[in-house]
């Protein structure tokens, strides 16, 4: 069986080694914590206005404002800033978190469209930084059409504490 991380890395185009290049460097100090923001805020004044209605419901009930700190805190957390997203909210968590919403192919190629505008209007970014980070996005859009592709299959993964016998659907 393909773990989610295959699938992603199959269904994204992205190599595991270019999709995890964000470790090799710490954009949180590159960057700077201004250029998260930048990028959520900008992020999410196009999700907010998208012009699909499909998409945009997606985010319905959720504050931009809200969103917005989530991301840019998940973000800093994830390429070597200080943990704001997991002191406030607990650990990450993407698949589980995600879980109530929609992630098919079609709403990651849309999210990943808004973050790409979003990247490239940021102009702070350079771009070394801005490719591995639309890697790091591309890929991670994908586990979680992976992990929600699970989630309708009424699958789970099985843990080393799972028994042997097959749970009652």
């Amino acid at each position: 069986m393909q773990s989610l991380q295959e699938k992603a890395s199959e269904w994204s185009g992205v190599n595991p080694n270019d999709a995890f290049a964000i470790d090799e460097i710490n954009l949180y100090q590159k960057l700077g914590l201004q250029t998260f923001i930048n990028i959520s805020t900008n992020f999410y004044n196009r999700v907010y206005d998208d012009e699909e209605e499909w998409f945009r419901s997606i985010f319905a009930n959720s504050k931009k404002e809200d969103a917005i700190q989530n991301q840019y805190e998940f973000f800093v957390q994830r390429m070597g800033g200080p943990p704001l997203y997991s002191q406030r909210r607990g650990h990450p968590a993407l698949i589980a978190r995600h879980r109530p919403f929609p992630v098919t192919r079609q709403a990651a190629e849309r999210w990943l469209h808004h973050m790409q505008k979003a990247l490239d209007s940021t102009t702070d970014i350079d771009s070394d930084s801005k490719v591995k980070m639309t890697n790091f996005f591309r890929h991670t859009a994908f586990f979680l059409v992976a992990g929600d592709e699970l989630k309708n299959q009424k699958q789970s993964i099985a843990c080393k504490h799972a028994t042997s016998k097959p749970a009652a659907v």
